[in-house]
């Protein structure tokens, strides 16, 4: 062994000249070999359907609506062939019970197998979140008080006449009961369709330009139809969104941007779906669309969609069952108390029933009001209690 502090010795014998003046110097660097093309392996146009979060939009939208609409008309001819619907009379409430029951099914069906190829489950669709039972119970609270003070605007105004109570003893509660699970499965389609799969997949893969040209060809179909004055509500609430929009797309806010387009998009076909309604006006779809655009703030500010479900089903049950007016031209069976609107439409809603007044709007901004309010409070207590 050779001492540590002293360096090796680079002496060498005479015969290692030789030896390495025969051998050949090894390549410098020499390039790896590359694969021939046959063991490339081929990617295809995956790109088109799978993007960083996996499926794209677009393409889970699409699966989505085929399976819901396959599901939903399959169970529309089992439950017709039973007769336990009538089109011809769809605001019975016995007949939409069984209606909303079969669409809920549907949906369920649908976003089931959407999830399974996305890799999600259904509450993964805005229906996580903190205070679910909690947000829910003040949805409902919220719904019922708006359109109590609406109706009540309505009668102040002398817009709004009352008749005698439809009801007494236990058919009170039976048809309460029967009318709240009927819009308690109406709200879990309709948020379940706009503010929970609608608005949580098309976040996650729309900007300014795409939420734009959907909008467009709603407008377009709207107009090549010639829907008359309702689809105005439609127009008016497209043209809302395109400045807040393009401004979040300027700022280069994906995640916000994103949501907000979303946002702006459901919240106008949600206006664009109701247009088909009888009776309907201007008003009453604009209503529609604004209203959508206030849910999608709930999910927003409460991170669920729970909110928005119990506000949609308070709001409808009060106006249909406990108030008795017409909801969105449709007029009720089986309501606690009757009504019946005055005077001139654009203030009493006329047969659209008070969403088709203009005071709608005043009771849509305290809904606004009350949820920003309510997610401020949960907001400061939550720490607390932590």
């Amino acid at each position: 062994m050779e001492p540590e502090n002293q360096p090796p010795s680079t002496a060498a014998p005479a015969a290692n000249h030789t030896e390495s003046a025969l051998t050949p110097a090894p390549a410098e660097s020499a390039p790896p070999a590359q694969p021939a093309p046959d063991d490339v392996p081929y990617r295809g146009l995956r790109w088109i359907f799978i993007g960083p979060q996996g499926l794209r939009a677009g393409w889970s939208v699409l699966l989505f609506l085929l399976f819901f609409y396959t599901f939903n008309i399959v169970i529309d001819i089992g439950l017709f062939h039973f007769h336990l619907i009538n089109p011809q009379d769809q605001f019975a409430p016995w007949t939409a019970f069984f209606g909303e029951a079969g669409g809920l099914l549907a949906l369920l069906f649908a976003v089931t197998l959407v999830g399974l190829i996305e890799g999600r489950r259904i509450l993964a669709y805005n229906l996580t979140g903190p205070r679910r039972p909690q947000n829910f119970l003040f949805g409902v609270a919220a719904g019922f008080l708006a359109l109590s003070a609406l109706v009540g605007a309505l009668a102040a105004g002398h817009w709004l006449h009352f008749g005698p109570v439809a009801l007494s003893g236990a058919a009170i509660f039976r048809f309460g009961l029967l009318w709240g699970c009927i819009f308690l499965m109406g709200g879990c389609i309709e948020e379940g369709m706009f503010r929970c799969y609608g608005l949580f997949t098309l976040a996650r893969g729309i900007n300014f330009w795409w939420a734009l040209g959907i909008v467009a060809v709603l407008c377009s179909d709207l107009v090549l139809r010639h829907r008359g004055g309702a689809a105005w509500g439609v127009y008016v609430a497209a043209l809302m969104g395109v400045v807040p929009c393009y401004i979040l797309h300027q700022k280069t806010a994906p995640r916000s941007g994103g949501f907000w387009c979303a946002a702006w998009v459901t919240s106008t076909l949600f206006g664009y779906v109701h247009v088909g309604n009888p009776n309907e006006a201007w008003i009453g779809i604009f209503a529609a669309a604004f209203i959508g655009f206030v849910l999608c703030v709930s999910v927003r500010v409460t991170g669920s969609a729970w909110w928005a479900i119990g506000c949609h089903a308070g709001w409808d049950w009060g106006e249909t069952y406990f108030y008795g007016t017409a909801d969105s031209g449709l007029t009720p069976q089986g309501s606690y108390l009757t009504s019946h609107p005055a005077g001139n439409p654009l203030w009493s809603g006329g047969a659209v029933g008070p969403e088709g007044s203009l005071l709608v709007l005043a009771a849509i901004l305290l809904l606004l009001v009350l949820v920003l309010i309510y997610s401020r409070l949960t907001t400061r207590t939550a720490p607390a209690a932590a």
